[in-house]
């Protein structure tokens, strides 16, 4: 008897809207809808003269180039000028406006990323000694009485929904399918204990035990209104954190990070040793208080403490567009306003992070190039730095691949004052700067993992579910024979 077809992958740059659980998408955008038709069926055409199947195809750095060049093409044809993403063999020596740097890299002898795998590595592929630090990731050990969230992750397969969000699955998807090197564990308000200290810390063991030793790291919970502050010196001293978490519109009654509660916050992360805080600010539904208007105040005042912005005030439903210090939009414009009104500059001790920013904007290409652009002026090319907010949307490597296709076009380097994204900025942005803030060796590898482990995790956190426990020697030879040996 013939086996059953495995599913379909899907197109491996998802362009489809999707939420954080913090807001509803919005519809797809015309570019997207057409650019997910004709990469669907460029996927067939190209993979028949490759002599792929499509679920390899899709599955392959083919796939992905497929995509982005649908993408950049449905951009072109919508009269968008701004932001574009670069796979094309015949338009990858774009040089910056009056830079004098090359802004990508060329494509392989000028052969198509999209049928040939070493073109696509060229276009898509890692940048020359590039190192991805996600700054901003997540996971969820529920309980019973625990509801999974609304996070696309949800459709992973599980029987139960909050199963997709498991240590098991965080370390798949992050670690070993994508090419992130690192990833720091960052606090939420909701689902209590889901992802408390206790439970990053055993993501941290449990990325040990599948050889990603060094590979996860973690921040503290520091809700000041609900918690307390006594809170952060017992977690401090408990845990191996590399900077507080939190958030001023949710967990407790809101606060400023300029009021007297913000004070109070910052002197004791300064007094238990913790130099860097990171806040949610943005994509919050237009809550004023998780506005990023006071993050220069506050920035001034603690000149010791590193602020790092989740988000960058984005907001969902807000178009970005170029800023006008006269009439500043309710997004990210509000960032760069506080920043500015503050007298800081590119490298003061404000940082802009993308985790679901980037996500948001990935089919928008115009509203990501001013998004981008507009935070590389306020905050620097050495202060914005890679966050994905995985895994709630599964897998982060689209994210990646996509980014490093990415460009600011000319023109809007010309009209508006961007700087090109050079190789080295988007180095910069996707590691080499949190290496720099967060003391992280540049020399770490890509974790090379031990699926086995993986897979006598995954079969633990089942047994442990249904309440039928073996011994490790069972559980091992179940998932080895599982794996059709």
């Amino acid at each position: 008897m013939a086996r059953p077809e495995p599913p379909d992958p899907g197109l491996p740059i998802k362009l489809e809207p999707c939420g954080n659980g913090e807001f509803q998408p919005p519809p797809a955008t015309p570019v997207a809808r057409e650019a997910t038709r004709r990469a669907d069926a460029a996927v067939d055409q190209r993979r028949r003269r490759v002599g792929m199947s499509r679920r390899d195809f899709l599955r392959s750095s083919l796939g992905s180039a497929t995509v982005l060049a649908a993408l950049a093409a449905c951009t072109r044809d919508s009269g968008q000028t701004g932001g574009t993403f670069v796979v094309d063999p015949t338009t990858s020596t774009t040089t910056g406006a009056g830079s004098g740097r090359t802004t990508t890299r060329a494509a392989a002898g000028g052969v198509d990323p999209t049928l040939d795998a070493d073109a696509a590595e060229a276009a898509i592929g890692a940048l020359d000694g590039e190192l991805v630090i996600d700054v901003q990731g997540h996971l969820l050990e529920l309980g019973p009485t625990q509801n999974a969230p609304s996070f696309p992750q949800s459709a992973c397969g599980e029987a139960d929904p909050g199963d997709c969000y498991s240590i098991d699955h965080f370390l798949e998807l992050v670690l070993i399918d994508s090419d992130t090197h690192v990833v720091m564990l960052s606090a939420i308000p909701f689902a209590p204990g889901a992802l408390s200290p206790e439970v990053m810390e055993r993501a941290i063991e449990a990325a040990d035990r599948i050889g990603c030793a060094d590979r996860v790291l973690m921040q503290g919970e520091s809700f000041p209104t609900s918690v307390g502050l006594d809170a952060m010196a017992e977690v401090a001293a408990a845990f191996p954190i590399r900077a507080f978490k939190t958030y001023t519109h949710a967990a407790g009654t809101p606060w400023r990070l300029d009021d007297d509660t913000g004070d109070a916050y910052f002197a004791q992360a300064a007094a238990v040793g913790v130099s860097t805080v990171a806040v949610h600010k943005g994509l919050s539904g237009g809550d004023p208080w998780s506005s990023p208007v006071d993050v220069g105040p506050a920035a001034v005042a603690h000149p010791d403490i590193d602020l790092l912005v989740y988000h960058s005030g984005y907001e969902n439903g807000v178009v970005e567009g170029p800023y006008d210090p006269a009439a500043p939009n309710g997004g990210i414009d509000r960032l760069v306003a506080s920043v500015a009104d503050a007298g800081l500059g590119p490298g003061d001790n404000v940082y802009a992070e993308l985790g679901s920013t980037w996500r948001s904007l990935m089919t928008r290409p115009d509203e990501a190039a001013h998004a981008i652009g507009k935070l590389l002026l306020a905050v620097g090319e050495d202060n914005v730095l890679w966050g994905t907010d995985s895994i709630w949307y599964g897998s982060p490597q689209d994210q990646i691949e996509a980014f490093r296709a990415f460009q600011i076009t000319e023109e809007f380097q010309e009209r508006f004052g961007y700087p090109a994204l050079t190789p080295e900025i988007k180095a910069k942005i996707l590691g080499h700067t949190a290496a720099r803030l967060f003391a992280i060796d540049a020399m770490v590898g890509a974790c090379v993992a031990d699926r086995s482990a993986l897979d006598l995790m995954r079969a633990e956190r089942r047994e442990q579910a249904t309440g039928t426990f073996h011994t490790h020697a069972e559980a091992a030879a179940t998932a080895f024979r599982a794996s059709g040996h």
